[in-house]
């Protein structure tokens, strides 16, 4: 498989389905925000920490690519003319966001309940979670806005915003497992 295929040399690519976009489109901010996000949870995925942690990250990573997919497809090339599904692949679906909102669960029930906004920090994998997290909110905003162009699987945006708790508390769990200190963000008064 050749990795250049000078397709894309004019500034459009293909959807999933042959139709073709400028490179700047919506749908492709989408699921290249997503691949951004998937590259970050792998450095995550890379630093020390317990098998449990670095295996979930494994799934969702797995589960990106498949959320990229269902956004690489359009609504009206889902379907094949016999009738099939074009993506013959499990799609997220609500088991996807009942396992981050237990695992999110798991974690708030062995770490200090939050009394503050903490600042991003502490340590380095702590800080690559708030980048991610970031990024993560990225592309919820970006899939809520195509959704409003095109219809989108509602499970796209959920599974967005319930990874971003996730990796949220993720990176309060790290800060407590590398032993590092949580810096509250504490308003100065005038």
């Amino acid at each position: 498989m050749k990795i250049y295929t000078k397709t894309g040399d004019k500034g459009q690519t293909s959807l999933f389905g042959g139709t073709r976009v400028p490179k700047h489109h919506i749908r492709i901010e989408a699921y290249g925000t997503v691949d951004e996000l998937n590259s970050y949870l792998g450095l995550i995925k890379d630093q020390p920490m317990d098998e449990h942690t670095k295996n979930l990250l494994l799934k969702i990573q797995h589960e990106l690519f498949t959320l990229g997919a269902m956004l690489a497809t359009p609504a009206d090339k889902q379907i094949l003319k016999n009738g099939k599904e074009r993506l013959n692949i499990e799609k997220l679906n609500d088991a996807s966001i009942t396992l981050l909102e237990n695992e999110i669960d798991k974690i708030n029930e062995n770490i200090p309940p939050m009394t503050h906004f903490v600042l991003p920090g502490g340590h380095t994998t702590v800080s690559y979670c708030h980048i991610a997290r970031c990024v993560c909110r990225r592309a919820e905003r970006i899939a809520s806005q195509l959704n409003e162009q095109e219809e989108i699987s509602n499970h796209i945006v959920m599974y967005l915003n319930r990874l971003s708790d996730y990796i949220f508390v993720l990176a309060r769990k790290l800060t407590y497992d590398n032993n590092a200190e949580e810096i509250k963000w504490i308003p100065e008064k005038n």
